[in-house]
């Protein structure tokens, strides 16, 4: 059975829910390190989202409808 990838935003909840319960801290060690390492897991791949939306949003079309580096005139 294929893995379906998750969206950021899945990433991302389940992320924040990872640290809620670790703030939280009544989590026996084992499973503290376990969902850490997790948490880790998700922040590299949100963080390798984001870089990949930036990469995208960072280029415009010109008027030749070809992507290019986005460029701000002073």
């Amino acid at each position: 059975m294929e893995k379906t990838k998750k969206t950021f935003e899945e990433n991302l909840e389940e992320l924040e829910k990872i640290v809620k319960d670790l703030e939280n801290g009544d989590i026996p060690l084992d499973d503290a390190i376990d969902k850490f390492k997790i948490a880790m897991d998700l922040s590299k791949e949100c963080n390798k989202t984001l870089d990949e939306a930036t990469k995208v949003v960072s280029k415009v079309l010109n008027e030749n409808n070809e992507l290019e580096d986005f460029k701000i005139e002073e």
